[in-house]
């Protein structure tokens, strides 16, 4: 399949078909693109020219592109362009996990309409189960359609059983097997299914030991069980052991995407939830509280340069490297606490103490440091300041291992504190590093050069 690419060529031509209300091109065109490709193109269209567009669609086609836009366009796209009766239209189609997702993004007055609506009152009754669950837990990951029989049944009926089913379920990775109680007991794969004699019973044939998780797993520990494990679909159970749904690696895929992405923009200084097209405002207001928090530190900074004015007055050439400094140790704190962030998220590493992780970063920041350090010093030399050899020198090793020090205990404590680590990787070690390295570097030039 050839790969689509949105051009702007592309795009005036779509733009010109919808102001000539030219349904032939347009239709042909839509035949012609998958749902992602779509969702790509409405993204690029002001709001009418969208509507106008997705209406085009096939009902099924048209639920398939509306999952697949991004959330908060998606709420803007809905909330200017549909009707409730259209937004039902639609979710009629969705997998409950996904219809869920849809409908926490419209206001409660729309949700409640939206839900009366729906012609599938089964569908109906799996969103409303489903919305009392958080977002980041399994609970809230999870869809409500699979495919299940009980342990007494023969294969010719679970055969049956799937035919019925399936008809509400997009993907089929295997059959779930329950008790009478709806009990998880265990899962029957298709092949099982296949090769066994029709009049055989589901409990000799399935498998008991399977992986699953509780309905308040956080998503982190769901996608790090189905990464673990090679799964494409995880069970979830409540607190009894029956079974509710199940989460399918798309879902999880979906999660570990947006958390990426909120622990980059968190990482970068950046609150809230903030995108490109969003207007100044939005952009300015997710910026601000880190950048204040970088200004308050550099006049921290600048308070600290002007107690050593007296050094300064008798050997001006320290303020040739006061940059490298601050650079250095925000440079060293950033690198050291990503790996440590990195690790928590992961969970990797837990077997390591605080002493031998300690260690073991000080001993990279040793060698670093020495390295830095040294080349450091040989520019000292070229520029003509011998006498500041070992302060840079020093300094320089100082400075590293206690950003490597703050790096890593940073992140530790905040996960301690179940306060999200990541926050520790931006602005916050980078401000905090300046002022250390700057104090450092002056302190040992005061030791050093006896002033």
């Amino acid at each position: 399949m050839a790969t689509f690419e949105l051009t702007k060529d592309y795009l005036e031509k779509i733009e010109e078909a919808v102001s000539k209300n030219d349904l032939v091109f347009l239709n042909s065109e839509l035949d012609d693109l998958y749902p992602p490709d779509i969702a790509s193109l409405l993204f690029e269209l002001n709001g009418p020219e969208a509507h106008t567009l997705f209406q085009l669609l096939e009902t099924e086609k048209g639920a398939e592109v509306l999952s697949n836009i991004d959330s908060d366009d998606r709420k803007r796209f809905i909330k200017e362009q549909f009707t409730v009766e259209e937004i039902a239209k639609y979710v009629n189609l969705f997998d409950s996990d996904d219809a869920v997702d849809l409908l926490n993004e419209q206001s409660i007055v729309i949700r409640e309409k939206v839900i009366a609506l729906l012609e599938d009152r089964e569908q109906a009754r799996f969103i409303i189960d489903l919305m009392h669950y958080p977002e980041d837990v399994a609970g809230g990951l999870m869809q409500k359609e699979l495919v299940k029989v009980f342990t007494t049944q023969t294969v010719s009926e679970c055969v049956e059983e799937i035919r019925l089913q399936a008809e509400n379920v997009d993907k089929v990775y295997a059959v779930y097997v329950v008790d009478e109680e709806q009990r998880l007991k265990g899962i029957v794969s298709l092949k099982q299914i296949v090769l066994a004699r029709k009049n055989t019973k589901v409990e000799n044939i399935f498998e008991d030991d399977i992986v699953f998780v509780d309905t308040t797993k956080s998503g982190a520990e769901v996608a790090d069980l189905m990464q673990r494990y090679d799964l494409e679909a995880i069970p979830v159970v409540n607190s009894l052991g029956r079974l509710l749904g199940r989460i399918t690696i798309d879902d999880v895929v979906d999660f570990i995407t947006e958390k990426a992405e909120e622990d980059i923009q968190v990482m970068a200084g950046i609150t809230g939830e903030a995108e490109e097209d969003d207007s100044v405002w939005v952009l300015a207001k997710a910026r601000i509280p880190w950048l204040v928090i970088g200004a308050i530190g550099s006049l921290l900074a600048a308070s600290v340069i002007s107690s050593f004015e007296g050094i300064l007055s008798k050997v001006g050439a320290l303020a040739m490297f006061i940059p490298i400094m601050g650079s250095t140790g925000g440079n060293v704190g950033i690198q050291t606490s990503s790996l440590i962030v990195q690790s928590l998220a992961e969970r990797s590493g837990l077997t390591m103490s605080l002493g031998e992780r300690l260690s073991k970063i000080l001993l990279v920041a040793l060698i670093n440091g020495i390295i830095i350090g040294v080349l450091a010093g040989s520019y000292v030399y070229i520029v003509g300041q011998p006498q500041l050899f070992w302060v840079v020198c020093i300094s320089l090793l100082s400075v590293v291992l206690l950003a490597s020090f703050m790096g890593t205990i940073t992140p530790l404590i905040l996960d301690k504190m179940g306060i999200n680590p990541a926050i520790a990787s931006g602005p916050f070690i980078t401000t905090a590093n300046d002022l250390i390295g700057i104090s450092t570097y002056f302190f040992i030039a005061y030791l050093l050069l006896h002033l």
